[in-house]
């Protein structure tokens, strides 16, 4: 059956000689996997719009349970500085990632189709990188089943004096809960507030904002932590934006 899709490439691997193997995520099929023939060699006219995070109209060929095979296809974005930027590329590479990794094949999602689109482009633009990925966690986090409690107590419902996030208990911690959880982090009235507002936020309305670097120090230990215990995956390029931070690339 020959399909005509948009899509975001969120992987792209070298296969035998010339060819290429991309994964796309599409707002109607989910991820679907695609042999682009030749997409290697120089003079392809499937060698640029096989490249990571390119977004695009692709139209190809698949029978049920096989691989699908690229006719062919037109950049909308090509994304090339988020391919020329180191810290760009990395960001860009775990929001990428996490698609791939945490959504099953042909799971069709709209919304998060359009949060994925909206986030290469506002790391393109410059926005926070940081931000864009909590945001961006969090909706993992929620078609996942895991999104932690951020209005309430976790343990008691209360909704006044939630000054601690419990990755373990999943979400805030009131005072009188807060020794529920002897390894719940702090948290200050501004990280508070974004853990509050990133499950019902909308990527394509973020804007620029200024964030205190306490707040977002505060924010990377909650959500990282909360990652590692409800996820539990080893996130390739998490950990190369880990390394990127310990030695101050």
């Amino acid at each position: 059956m020959l399909q005509s899709v948009q899509g975001i490439v969120i992987r792209s691997m070298d296969y035998g000689e010339g060819n290429k193997i991309i994964r796309l995520f599409t707002p109607e099929l989910g991820k679907v996997g695609i042999m682009a023939r030749g997409a290697k060699k120089l003079k392809s006219k499937h060698g640029a719009v096989t490249q990571l995070f390119t977004y695009g109209d692709f139209v190809f060929f698949k029978q049920r349970g096989q691989m699908g095979s690229l006719n062919g296809a037109e950049i909308i974005e090509a994304h090339h500085a988020l391919r020329e930027d180191l810290h760009k590329s990395a960001y860009a590479s775990y929001l990428a990632e996490m698609t791939d990794r945490m959504l099953a094949d042909e799971e069709g999602n709209a919304f998060l189709f359009e949060q994925l689109r909206a986030g290469l482009m506002a790391i393109e633009e410059d926005k926070d990188m940081q931000i864009i990925t909590h945001l961006y966690e969090m909706k993992m986090f929620d078609l996942a089943g895991y999104l932690p409690v951020t209005d309430a107590c976790v343990s008691c419902g209360e909704t006044a004096g939630l000054t601690t996030f419990s990755p373990t208990l999943g979400g805030t911690l009131c005072l009188r809960c807060r020794h529920k959880d002897p390894s719940t982090i702090p948290i200050g009235e501004g990280t508070y507030k974004l853990l509050r507002l990133f499950p019902r936020m909308d990527m394509r309305r973020l804007g620029s904002v200024q964030v205190k670097e306490e707040t977002k120090a505060q924010l990377k230990l909650c959500m990282r932590t909360y990652m590692d215990v409800h996820i539990g995956v080893q996130w390739k390029s998490r950990g190369f934006i880990e390394q990127m931070e310990k030695y101050n690339i």
